[in-house]
Order: C-alpha cells, then sequence, then structure tokens
C-alpha cells in the first residue's frame, strides 16, 4: 500500500500552513513507501538548496521507516546504503515516516528551516492524514 495523492497533498498542505504559522518558508517533498516522490512544493522565499534537502531526508525516512535525524551520518552501513543508492539520501531531521494500520505508505520531508521546525512541519503533515510516524 502506497500514499495516494490526494492524501500526499493534503499533508503536503499541512506541512505548508504550520510553516506559515511558525513564519517561515520550506520545501516540502512526499515519497511513497519506496521513497518515490509523490508531490512537491517550494513556498516563494525557500532557499533553493531546501528543494534537495527536503526530498534527501523523506527518501531517508521512507528507505529506513524512521525519522530521518536518527540516523548516525557517520554510520559505515548507511554511509555504503547512500552511495549505492546514488547519494541522494540525507541523514539531517526534518522527516518522519507515514504509516497507517502499522503499513509503511511514505514519508514527508521538509527543508528550509531548523531541523526541529522542519520536523515539526513534517509531523504536522503525518497528523492531518491520520498518519502515525512509527508502525
Amino acid at each position: 500500500m502506497n500514499i495516494q495523492l490526494e492524501d500526499a497533498q493534503a499533508a503536503m498542505k499541512a506541512a505548508i500552513d504550520r510553516a506559515r504559522a511558525l513564519d517561515i518558508e520550506i520545501c516540502v517533498a512526499v515519497m511513497d513507501g519506496g521513497g518515490r516522490l509523490v508531490t512537491f512544493a517550494r513556498m516563494d522565499q525557500s532557499n533553493w538548496a531546501s528543494i534537495f534537502g527536503s526530498q534527501g531526508k523523506a527518501a531517508t525516512s521512507a528507505a529506513t521507516r524512521c525519522k530521518s535525524g536518527v540516523i548516525p551520518p557517520e554510520s559505515v552501513v548507511m554511509s555504503r546504503i547512500r552511495e549505492m543508492e546514488g547519494n541522494n539520501l540525507i541523514y539531517a531531521k526534518g522527516a518522519v515516516p507515514l504509516f497507517r494500520d502499522g503499513m509503511l505508505i511514505g514519508a514527508i520531508g521538509v527543508g528550509g528551516a531548523s531541523a526541529d521546525l522542519d520536523e515539526a512541519c513534517a509531523g504536522a503533515g503525518a497528523a492531518a492524514i491520520g498518519c502515525t510516524t512509527s508502525g
């Protein structure tokens, strides 16, 4: 089971709404359970580099089934996985997996603010569609 477009867009909107409430500008990527992009948005004044950060964190979360910030960046195993995957994974706080009925359906990643604010926005996206962030 993978996230459907309607849910992905609703999660993205909730993350953006949280960013607006926090007065920050972000990029948001929602991936399916296989780490492939379903939907993406960049707020008007967000940093262009956050395009890649949000997607890399979301892919990491989908691949590991956990929050992107809990992966130690110096892990030899995870470094090799990132290399084999094409160097697109980012082991930094700001993405959460999306579980429904105990099954991974995707992940949402945010970039553009502090690590804690990015993760708060991602969490808002998960909550908006009734997903938990642990299986």
